[in-house]
């Protein structure tokens, strides 16, 4: 007798009409099989899937290039399929769900034909928490199923699990023919199915990242009372071996990864990484709100990467102990066979091969490596791995941090009055959008609690859902806004950020442990700039004191900005926002 599982990969065969169907165990002997399918048998145009790096340098490293057309999350042909538009919310491109299957239907007929499916049976978070989810996903590319395996625990053990159960989330995807006419990530969030077409790209095919961890979590999140949560999961150890357990939202290419792996400016604080990108936050039996990271891998941003910025992924990227790292759409240095790209450590190649393999060199305008390039490696590979990533009950949470690229206005750290308080600070977030997401870069885009892009349903019943969980807290964390971003009159930075940003979380543990007062502002609690922790830093005085001004006509400007971009929620917007956002008209007077 067929299992639920079996069955849902039947009805994909039928209509993707693939030659073979190949259920992949998640090991690492099953990994270098498929890297060498990648490297000899499959091709995107004329370009094998894989090449292989110089491993003496990088272990166990190998590039992808994907289809010059798909380098980027496509938000605009991605849709949240709920039965009403109501339900998506303005945030959400919808479609009725029954329209969309017809579409996707006619476009899946026959799309793998001459190819293997792959079945890649995976769980977000330890198989034996309580917050896990098993998940099955169904491709017809190697990249994806490498991919998926270094990001999420793949095991045929999950096919035990989940047994004659019809509780799992489903992912169908194929790369099709790579037509941006035929491209299409769609969610089905009352079928726990994401199903996507025409694209290879990291948040379009690998669906257990944005798509499945997010936008349909977030939906299971509603339903059963806990947050899906764009955020990085970290611990920070103090001198005395204390360690304190924080989350912190930005939208992405601002530095998540960064924080997550952050090497210290304090003697005696370490931070050890529990998750870079996705939090899944549930009230503990004791009303403390606990964290996991669904995840097993890192999916970074490449540019920038070094060991001035990020040493530890540099040395995680070096590691390669636990299965393949890949490198996607980076820059080659040909002489050495090695990735490279822009900010890197080192002097510049003199031989480099772009992100499309073209010759290319730093008189011709253009970047080697795409704005968006990425690398995806283990997270069991990483130095700072916290001894608390697999307890299945996750850590406990003392403070949230929600921020973006702001060079004006936004404090370096601010605190909320309450945790209502901390959801309007959420919902008013905004940033300077990035190359993460195709677009302008530069412009400045409200994300609240970066999560624009990956919220399942209406935000403002998101919102709600946020007042909803704090409600059923007994030890709420306290929330944060923090800034590295801000610039002075000559565009320059005034605060040093990277490692010197373990200064601020200092100052927020702290404040977590009662240890540190604040000076009330209008818009939020700021430091006492006698109480940050400025030893061995250079910033004049009346520059730290602008790190925490409060320019009142900047204020309510930005106020008009906050109240265009939340009207749009109509009644969807819990009245608690609403009598938040009166009261910060009235103390800007």
């Amino acid at each position: 007798m067929a299992t639920p599982v079996e069955k849902w990969v039947e009805e994909q065969a039928r209509l993707a009409k693939p030659d073979k169907i190949h259920w992949c165990d998640g090991s690492e002997e099953e990994a270098r099989t498929l890297m060498e399918i990648g490297m000899k048998q499959e091709k995107i145009g004329e370009t094998p899937v894989f090449q292989e790096l110089n491993h003496k340098t990088w272990p166990n490293a190998y590039l992808h290039r994907s289809h010059p057309t798909d380098v980027a999350r496509t938000e605009q042909l991605t849709f949240v399929c709920h039965p009403t538009k109501d339900q998506a919310g303005p945030n959400n491109n919808w479609m009725d769900p029954k329209e969309a299957k017809e579409k996707l239907a006619t476009l899946t007929d026959g799309c793998m034909k001459g190819k293997t499916m792959y079945v890649l049976p995976y769980m977000m978070g330890h198989p034996d928490s309580p917050y896990a989810k098993s998940c099955v996903q169904v491709t017809d590319i190697t990249y994806v199923a490498v991919s998926m395996g270094i990001m999420t625990r793949m095991s045929k053990n999950v096919l035990d699990k989940i047994g004659n159960s019809e509780n799992f989330v489903k992912g169908t995807h194929s790369v099709g023919d790579f037509d941006t006419n035929k491209r299409f990530i769609m969610h089905f969030p009352q079928d726990s199915l994401v199903w996507s077409i025409g694209s290879g790209y990291g948040g379009n095919a690998l669906l257990g990242k944005k798509c499945i961890s997010l936008r349909i979590a977030s939906c299971l999140g509603q339903k059963e009372g806990w947050l899906a949560e764009h955020m990085v999961v970290m611990g920070i150890q103090d001198p005395q071996g204390k360690i304190t357990y924080i989350c912190a939202a930005f939208p992405s290419a601002c530095g998540k990864t960064n924080l997550a792996m952050l090497e210290s400016a304090l003697p005696g604080y370490k931070v050890w990484t529990i998750g870079d990108d996705i939090a899944w936050l549930n009230v503990g039996p004791d009303g403390r709100l606990y964290a996991i990271n669904p995840e097993a891998g890192f999916f970074g941003v490449a540019p920038g990467t070094s060991l001035k910025t990020n040493p530890n992924m540099v040395h995680t990227l070096k590691a390669a102990k636990v299965y393949p790292t890949l490198f996607t759409n980076v820059a080659l240095d040909l002489d050495k066979n090695e990735p490279w790209w822009e900010g890197a450590d080192g002097a510049v190649p003199k031989r480099v091969a772009d992100w499309q393999g073209k010759p290319w060199t730093s008189e011709g305008g253009t970047k080697a490596a795409h704005a968006n390039s990425r690398f995806t490696v283990s997270l069991y590979n990483a130095p700072t791995l916290s001894q608390e990533f697999d307890n299945p009950r996750g850590v406990p949470i003392s403070a949230i941090l929600m921020g973006g690229k702001r060079t004006q206005l936004i404090p370096l750290v601010m605190e909320a009055f309450d945790w209502a308080h901390g959801v309007f600070l959420g919902a008013r977030i905004g940033s300077e959008t990035t190359a993460a997401a195709a677009g302008h870069i530069g412009h400045l885009r409200r994300d609240p609690m970066a999560m624009l892009p990956f919220c399942g349903y209406n935000m403002g019943d998101y919102f709600g859902h946020w007042l909803n969980v704090g409600k059923k807290l007994k030890h709420p964390p306290k929330i944060y806004s923090v800034n590295w971003f801000r610039t002075d009159d000559d565009g320059r930075f005034i605060w040093p950020g990277f490692g010197d940003n373990i200064r601020v979380i200092k100052w927020i543990l702290d404040r977590a442990n009662g240890r540190v007062g604040a000076k009330e502002t209008p818009i939020g609690l700021v430091p006492n700039v006698a109480d940050l922790d400025l030893s061995g830093l250079k910033i004049a005085k009346d520059k730290m004191e602008k790190l925490f001004e409060v320019d009142r006509p900047g204020w309510q400007t930005e106020l008009q900005s906050i109240d265009s971009f939340l009207s749009q929620f109509g009644d969807h917007l819990p009245a608690e926002i609403r009598c938040l956002r009166d009261d910060l008209a009235k103390k800007l007077g």
